[in-house]
């Protein structure tokens, strides 16, 4: 053999490794959004930005307690009253609502057009002083607000425990 002539072997370690489990479940979906991406890096720059809307999406809310009521914010931008429900069952406050939007976009060369859909619900549990006959709600600007009155008397009937050592 010719000292020009070194042949070398690579280490079995060095070899292409198998892909794991995981890996194998995960790559169509890798390749699938790449030739996603590629489709979409390939369209003229005029085109509208996609956006990705909140279908089923859970509204924020903030809750609050003054000495004479409970209070429920939701923040619902976007959503009309009338596509927007409160009940009070059982001790607990149902808010639900459902949000449809339309958007259509025609500009020079080519047209858009989406459609949204999307319900939600949120359930919140009231402590037994809720007053559910009174409650009242108001809705401003995209945001609800529920105030659910409190019974004075079912407050008082609270008991502290005092715990013992040992």
């Amino acid at each position: 053999m010719d000292a020009k002539e070194v042949t070398t072997r690579q280490p079995a370690l060095a070899r292409r490794r198998l892909p794991d489990f995981t890996e194998q479940l995960i790559e169509p979906f890798t390749q699938l959004r790449d030739e996603v991406d590629r489709l979409f890096d390939s369209l003229p720059l005029r085109m509208p930005s996609l956006r990705f809307a909140r279908i089923a999406a859970t509204p924020a809310i903030d809750m609050s307690e003054t000495d004479k009521a409970y209070k429920v914010t939701a923040e619902l931008p976007g959503m009309e009253p009338e596509n927007v429900e409160v009940t009070f069952e059982d001790g607990l406050l149902r808010i639900a609502g459902e949000k449809r939007e339309q958007r259509d976009e025609n500009e020079q060369g080519y047209r858009f057009s989406e459609r949204t859909y999307g319900s939600f619900e949120r359930l919140i549990q009231l402590p037994a002083a809720a007053l559910g006959d009174k409650i009242k709600a108001k809705f401003k600007n995209g945001v609800l607000t529920v105030t659910v009155p409190k019974d004075g008397k079912a407050a008082a009937k609270g008991k502290r425990i005092a715990i013992e050592n040992g």
